[in-house]
């Protein structure tokens, strides 16, 4: 939200410019989720004198070190502001900017559904089905590439901040949140089945090497009873080397699986990181939404309020226009009794 002097483009001339405040007024951006469109907003008492719906083909325009202006073709008009700095002005641009950016999106979302949903009936009807047009489509002709030469003298002076409204920055720290959600969710499913896989292996690799233990064991002993016969020395050492063998490839293969049970254990550890990670997400992604709602309130108040205040005017109008018509019967009615009273005086 900012302060700034707002104008339109005089519709007769289409060059000169006529202010419709008398003085700096707030411009705010807005998210309007009922429509899924951006909008400009700007309210003078209770006259809103900006209504602009940002599609991808607005252009903003900076006409001079504290004047910018854009060209809306669904108002057939073009808006101005003026800032009291160059850095204010430079503020509100790149906030245009990014708005415009965030239509578009939210225009190749709205035609990618409408596809997807109009397929299925185009192949039923055997005949073309037109979508309807969008907030975003009816914008963007020709009238948003006027662009009225503005002077230095033009210039008004206000102290903008172009700073978008809470609600819509809430709204994009909600997407981005519902996304990192998701992937958490993705990482957290494949970790643990993968944990429940390496768990099961464990319990079979702890068998086996249990197995081989007792196999060793039972070796050793062999070992050392044909070590006891001499007769049969060189089978014995002949065995004994191949014993040893096997033995060195148990215990290659034990520390192995040793090395992988760690490995599993790291693992372990990351999901329950990511899992910390998801909780944290989530709690903060209700936040969002409460405060989403808790705006959403807000608007719905001042909309009621605006509209109490246009009727509590309307019936002000009624009023004097009923008392101006007494007033008028009056007066009719004291002329002509002057009228009469002036007869009589001659008269007499």
């Amino acid at each position: 939200m900012g302060q700034a002097h707002v104008f339109h483009i005089d519709p007769n001339t289409k060059k000169n410019w006529v202010p419709t405040s008398k003085h700096a007024v707030t411009v705010s951006y807005f998210y309007d989720s009922t429509r899924n469109v951006y909008r400009i907003i700007s309210l003078d008492g209770s006259k809103a004198i900006i209504n602009s719906t940002i599609t991808p083909n607005m252009t903003f325009t900076k006409t001079s070190q504290k004047f910018g202006q854009w060209a809306d073709s669904r108002a057939n008009t073009v808006y101005g502001l003026g800032f009291s700095s160059e850095h204010h002005l430079s503020k509100f641009a790149e906030k245009f900017q990014e708005f415009k950016e965030a239509a578009r999106l939210a225009k190749e979302k709205s035609q990618e559904k409408m596809e997807l949903t109009s397929t299925p009936s185009q192949e039923l009807a055997g005949g073309d089905i037109q979508s309807p047009l969008t907030p975003e489509s009816i914008n963007g002709t020709d009238d948003e590439r006027v662009m009225p030469e503005v002077t230095q003298n033009s210039e008004p002076r206000a102290e903008p901040t172009q700073n978008a409204l809470p609600f819509t920055h809430s709204s994009t720290i909600s997407k981005h949140w519902e996304a990192e959600l998701a992937t958490l969710k993705g990482n957290n499913a494949k970790l643990t089945a993968a944990l429940l896989e390496s768990t099961a292996n464990v319990k079979q690799w702890k068998q086996q090497l249990a197995a081989y233990q007792e196999e060793a064991e039972r070796l050793h002993k062999r070992v050392t009873e044909l070590e006891c016969v001499s007769s049969q020395a060189n089978a014995v050492h002949t065995h004994k080397t191949e014993l040893n063998q096997t033995i060195q490839e148990l215990e290659s293969m034990l520390k192995k699986k040793e090395e992988e049970i760690e490995r599993l254990k790291q693992e372990t550890n990351s999901a329950r990181e990511l899992q910390a990670q998801r909780d944290f997400l989530t709690q903060k992604l209700k936040e969002v939404e409460i405060r989403i709602k808790d705006l959403e309130g807000q608007l719905s108040d001042l909309e009621q309020r605006l509209e109490k205040s246009q009727n509590e005017q309307e019936a002000i109008r009624n009023n004097l226009k009923t008392l101006l018509e007494i007033l008028d019967g009056k007066i009719f009615e004291l002329t002509e009794l002057r009228d009469t009273m002036a007869k009589l005086i001659e008269c007499s």
